[in-house]
């Protein structure tokens, strides 16, 4: 074929190793225009980012001829070398392993991006544990619970 039209959407949810609470509000817009830059340079779209200190939301727009595990771990890999680099914490920063990956048609894109924008509002009532496992249930994605987090350590 000629050309490939394609829109494809992707909600991705991840956390900081631990579920700690390592991003902070005085970083965390040089954090997300960082990811942003990974996202482009990837020839993707980045169409939202927002988080909590614990975790990230990314609306990712992405094209049929890139893996999204692929853009993922280059997104993990090289903000926690910026995070470390930048010396924003003491210690280490790493992200936990795995992620959520949830895909979204073009009429969902306005609720996502609402959603995203308001994760500190929607955290004053629900946790990300209790949010993430309402995504995977939405989405039916069969999980065990007693895989799904890792404790803070």
């Amino acid at each position: 074929m000629a050309d490939t039209y394609s829109k494809i959407y992707i909600y991705v949810i991840f956390a900081v190793k631990g579920r700690h609470s390592l991003i902070s509000k005085n970083w965390d817009d040089e954090l997300y225009s960082y990811i942003t830059g990974i996202v482009k340079n990837k020839g993707q779209k980045l169409l939202r980012i927002n988080g909590m200190p614990d975790h990230l939301h990314l609306l990712i727009g992405i094209k049929p001829d890139l893996s999204l595990s692929s853009l993922i771990r280059d997104i993990k890999s090289n903000s926690s070398r910026f995070i470390n680099e930048k010396g924003w914490i003491n210690g280490k920063f790493e992200w936990q392993q795995g992620f959520g990956a949830f895909s979204l048609g073009h009429s969902q894109l306005t609720s996502a991006i609402t959603y995203i924008e308001n994760q500190k509002e929607h955290h004053k009532k629900s946790t990300f544990q209790d949010e993430y496992e309402n995504f995977l249930k939405k989405y039916n994605v069969e999980y065990k619970p007693q895989y799904l987090f890792k404790a803070p350590e």
